[in-house]
Formats: C-alpha cells, sequence, structure tokens
C-alpha cells in the first residue's frame, strides 16, 4: 500500500529511529511519539493507516492507549510491541483488539511482513466501506419508483420497517414487481447496513441441498461433505437473509426454519453445537401463502409468525399512474449505460402501456425499454413499431375484451360500416402502416388491402 502512514509509540529512541528509518525505505510515511499521550494525539490529527504501540509507555499503559484508540476509531489497527515473555499482556490486548503483536527484539524483516499484511487489511476494509456507501447509495428509499397512491403506502412502511428492530418481514407480490428490490432497500438503508445481506431462491436447489445452505453442515455430515460448511445464517449473523420464493419451500425445510425464527438457534448438520444468530429475515413469494395454508401446503404457524409485518406489492396494471414514470426511469438509467439521449416514449407508445396488462409487471417494462433503446436506437422516442409484436398485433384489445361492451342499436346496424370504421381506426392508429394494422385487427396484410380497396382507402390517400 503507497503512501501509507504508520504511527510509532515507543520511548526507546533507538527503536523509533530504526524504525522510521527502515519503513520510510518501503515507501511509508512514519511518524513518531515517545509517550502515550502524544501518540493519542498525533493519532486525532494524522489518522494513520496503522498503528505500532509499545505496551510499556512512560506516562499511560499501552493497554489504555489502545482502548482510547479504539473508542476514537474501532476499525484501527494496532500492532502492539511487547517485552520478551510478556506473552499473557499480549494476548489481551488481542482480546482488546489489537491487529497483532511483535516481541522484542524483534527481526525488522518479519516485521515489514506483518505491516504490509496490515496494510492489505487496512485496503480492502476501505474497499469493502467503499462498496457499502455504493449500495447504500444504489438500493436507497428514492430507488424504488412510483408515484401512485398504493407506492406512497409502500414507502411510508418501508422506511418504517428499515428505521425498526423488526426481524420478520413478508413481501408478497407478482413476479416483476419489485421485491428483491424492496428487501435490499430495507436491509441497507437500517443499521444493519454494515452487516451481510444473504439470499437465496427456495426454487433453485433440491431439498438435500438447501438445507445445507441454510444451515451449514460439519465435515463428514454426508458423503461429499469434506470439509466444514458455514451456512447462510451464519453468514449473515448481525445481517440479513433473504428468502425468496419462499412458497415452494419443503415441508420438512420450513419446521426447521421456524424453529431459527422462534429460538434464533441452529445446528450445523452432523453437528451438535448450537449455533446462536442475530439475523433479519425477509421473506417473499408471488403465491397467496394463506391459500397455500388452506390446501396443506404450507405451515400455518410459519405463515404467521413471518407475517409479522407484510408487505404486498401491487402488480403494475393496477397502478397505471406508475407506468410513465418508471418508463422515464429506465429510459434516463439506459442513457447513461448506452451512452445515448433518448426523450422518452411517443404518445401512441405511452397509449399502449396503459392499455397492456403486464403480466410481467416493473420487470418487463425494464426489459422493452432496453430492448428498444438497443434495436431501435436511432430514434429521439420509442414509438409503436419499436414494441414487441404483442403490444400492436390485437393481442392487448383482445386480453381487454371483456370490458368491451358492444349493443346493437333497436333500429338494427350495417355490419360493413363496422368493419369499415374498424379498418379506418386501425389505419389511423398505425399512421397508415398496412402490416401493423393488420397485426391490430388479426387479419392477413391482403385481407386488409382488399378491404382497404373495398372501402375506398387508397393507400395515396391515407394521411
Amino acid at each position: 500500500m503507497a503512501e501509507a502512514k504508520i504511527l510509532v509509540i515507543d520511548d526507546e529512541k533507538l527503536l523509533r529511529w530504526s524504525l522510521q528509518q527502515n519503513l520510510s525505505k518501503e515507501g511509508y510515511t512514519v511518524i513518531t511519539a515517545e509517550k502515550g499521550l502524544e501518540g493519542l494525539n498525533l493519532f486525532k490529527d494524522e489518522a494513520p493507516d496503522i498503528t505500532l504501540l509499545d505496551i510499556h509507555l512512560p506516562d499511560v499503559s499501552g493497554i489504555t492507549v489502545l482502548q482510547s484508540i479504539k473508542e476514537m476509531n474501532k476499525d484501527a489497527l494496532v500492532i502492539m510491541i511487547t517485552a520478551f515473555g510478556d506473552i499473557q499482556t499480549a494476548v489481551k490486548t488481542i482480546k482488546l483488539g489489537a491487529y497483532d503483536f511483535v516481541e522484542k527484539p524483534f527481526n525488522i524483516d518479519k516485521l515489514k511482513i506483518l505491516v504490509a499484511k496490515a496494510l492489505e487489511t487496512v485496503s480492502l476494509r476501505k474497499e469493502v466501506s467503499q462498496f457499502r456507501s455504493q449500495l447504500s447509495l444504489k438500493y436507497g428509499f428514492d430507488s424504488i419508483i412510483g408515484q401512485s397512491e398504493e407506492m406512497q403506502k409502500i414507502f411510508d412502511i418501508i422506511k418504517k420497517i428499515a428505521k425498526s428492530d423488526a426481524t420478520t418481514i413478508l413481501l408478497q407480490g407478482e413476479s416483476g414487481t419489485g421485491k428483491d428490490l424492496v428487501a435490499k432497500v430495507i436491509h441497507y438503508q437500517s443499521r444493519r447496513a454494515d452487516r451481510p445481506f444473504m439470499e437465496i431462491n427456495c426454487t433453485a436447489l433440491p431439498e438435500t441441498l438447501i438445507e445445507s445452505e441454510l444451515f451449514g453442515h460439519e465435515k463428514g455430515a454426508f458423503t461429499d461433505a469434506k470439509v466444514m460448511k458455514k451456512g447462510l445464517f451464519e453468514l449473515a449473523d448481525g445481517g440479513t437473509i433473504y428468502l425468496d420464493e419462499i412458497g415452494d419451500m419443503k415441508a420438512s425445510t420450513q419446521a426447521k426454519l421456524l424453529k431459527v425464527i422462534e429460538s434464533k438457534m441452529f445446528k450445523r448438520i452432523g453437528g451438535v453445537k448450537d449455533i446462536t444468530v442475530d439475523v433479519r429475515i425477509i421473506a417473499a413469494t408471488n403465491k397467496n401463502l394463506a391459500e397455500e395454508v388452506k390446501n396443506g401446503n404450507f405451515r400455518e404457524d410459519l405463515y404467521y409468525r413471518l407475517k409479522v409485518i407484510p408487505v404486498f406489492l401491487s402488480p403494475l396494471r393496477e397502478r397505471k399512474s406508475d407506468i410513465s414514470v418508471l418508463a422515464k426511469y429506465f429510459i434516463n438509467e439506459f442513457n447513461r449505460e448506452f451512452k445515448k439521449n433518448l426523450k422518452g416514449i411517443s404518445p401512441e407508445t405511452e397509449k399502449y402501456f396503459k392499455e397492456y396488462l403486464w403480466p410481467g409487471n416493473v420487470r418487463e417494462l425494464k426489459n422493452i425499454i432496453e430492448r428498444a433503446m438497443i434495436l431501435e436506437s436511432e430514434e429521439d422516442y420509442i414509438l409503436p413499431e419499436h414494441l414487441p409484436i404483442e403490444f400492436t398485433s390485437g393481442e392487448v384489445a383482445s386480453a381487454n375484451v371483456k370490458n368491451i361492451e358492444i349493443k346493437i342499436p333497436p333500429g338494427g346496424i350495417d355490419i360493413e360500416e363496422v368493419e369499415k370504421e374498424l379498418i379506418r381506426q386501425a389505419l389511423d392508429i398505425t399512421k397508415g402502416n398496412q402490416t401493423r394494422a393488420a397485426r391490430l385487427l388479426k387479419i392477413t396484410r391482403d385481407a386488409l388491402r382488399y378491404r382497404m380497396q373495398k372501402f375506398g382507402f387508397l393507400p395515396e390517400k391515407l394521411n
């Protein structure tokens, strides 16, 4: 780690000089202090990457200095310098948070190796801290997009959950509604943000493996258990574990999960020792768990244990006011990623978006925006012709046909006039594009042209 700063606190002048000379040659900046209080002041002012601290100082104990340093910065790396044979005191400093210790007289080359190793730890911690800060920004409350009344209620609930100490949350909603995003926002905006976020899809692994993934196993617990393995619950201690598609979890694993939730303890497979953890559990499912309980597919006691704080994410078709907002958000996101400058969606496209039922919800909208921006990149706006065929082929209309009420007037109706009007509307919607108009009406292009000639809609007359 180039240009790292090292603080040496030791009352031996020759030792301070030797360390300064040798460590400076390695490219480090070295500052020194003879006494403990002087060293503490330098620590405050200079914020060194590593501190080399003698246990025996003339004014205060090195242990006292260590404790003060840790109070100022709990992540500070301190290497203790001890007298020969003072192992018991050295071990005590490790328990108090020292990184390591060296005994006088020490080998300078071995000390250089220890310092380099400690600085790698400093660098790694800085990277982790930076990464966590990036995640906190990425999964901020403003990363959940929506202006509908339903989404405003969701925002309020999520903020309260993140600030609380709630340990079980149940997210319900159709696939693509953003349950995984909500889970990450809750974690990275909570007091657990600096601890792990571990996730597992309960449908991705067979029952024989999911228990090992969750709870770990001891060496030799089963045929392929060559080494001891920690499970996600153990790895997530202090943080959050996200159980996606929990509605598909098998009954035997459900029983073990319930026990962990209630006792905060579990055993690794093949183990005899109870392991205690502090974990927030966020479970998610696209199934109706109440129905699954009635049908005997999900444990009732686990359902109510998970449902301490339920959050239901509405499908996109039920919050149409969010569609344009989400589309704009995704366009801006992909403009940055693809280095483009698309302005938005056209009014015609917005109309199609509002009529579409969005079976894939927000995820489908994002995918459609991405596809349009990759494949149809020459326009300023996303136009209807940039959309998948289901948007303009009439499938949207057929999906909504149950909402259309057609009544024959008492005096009867000319069916050819109805057909003529439908042809006119299709051509108006598509701005005269015969291929797309034919798709809307679910007829061939030749059949459309025949009817255009029949009703006098010649191509040259279309505007």
